[in-house]
């Protein structure tokens, strides 16, 4: 028996590769085809943008609380969130929540650990770079974290909300990313989260000039792990 998956969905391309990567991934431990039950709820991104816009993280996560009842009620035994950006209103959900959750900087932290990181530089939305969600996770471990100056935090913050959420990579989005990570390398990084769930189909791990920890992916392997417990 395992336990069944509930997601609450940010915006369509980091859910779907958080969906995609917990059935792609859990063959190799449950056997071909198989994976945990999975039930996600989408409430329309301009939903949940309002609130993100308005710093209303309790707002947020009332209309989080909501989509926890409808995956728990569809039989859900934990949810996870794939948007790192969403986990500020987390101090407000979590204690209401009729079922647990995931958090992803934790997932992020723990294997940053893992590996033996003591710096990171974190990219995402500027509500998450600007915001205490990674910082509070990595102080466990006591990694330490660095955000991007304010001209690439702007940037950043329109190329996911003006091209990555609605599926456009372009090449010189992808090239601006590695010179974020170069910049936070010669300010002693040693590795970036990819703390926007959908950073990583942007971002080549190959080509890029600091390790990277995919926040998404590493989601999805903390919920499949969870669910086989």
């Amino acid at each position: 028996m395992t336990q069944h998956i509930g997601i609450v969905a940010g915006s369509a391309e980091g859910a779907a590769l958080c969906y995609r990567t917990i059935c792609l991934e859990a063959p190799a431990i449950m056997g071909e085809h198989n994976h945990p039950e999975v039930t996600m709820n989408s409430v329309p991104l301009a939903e949940h943008m309002r609130h993100v816009r308005a710093n209303d993280w309790e707002a947020l996560a009332e209309a989080l609380l909501a989509s926890a009842h409808k995956v728990a009620q569809a039989g859900a035994a934990f949810a996870i969130c794939p948007d790192n950006t969403y986990h500020q209103a987390f101090k407000y959900l979590v204690p209401r929540s009729p079922i647990p959750w995931i958090h992803i900087a934790k997932a992020v932290a723990e294997e940053a650990n893992r590996l033996g990181y003591t710096r990171l530089g974190v990219l995402g939305t500027k509500y998450l770079m600007e915001g205490t969600v990674y910082s509070e996770a990595l102080e466990e471990f006591k990694i330490e974290s660095t955000i991007p100056d304010e001209a690439d935090r702007e940037r950043i913050n329109d190329i996911i909300f003006k091209e990555l959420v609605n599926g456009i990579f372009p090449e010189t989005s992808r090239l601006y990313f590695n010179q974020v990570a170069g910049k936070l390398k010669t300010r002693g990084c040693d590795a970036i989260v990819l703390g926007c769930t959908e950073i990583p189909l942007i971002v080549r791990p190959e080509a890029t000039p600091l390790p990277t920890l995919d926040s998404t992916r590493l989601l999805a392997r903390a919920a499949l792990r969870k669910a086989i417990e």
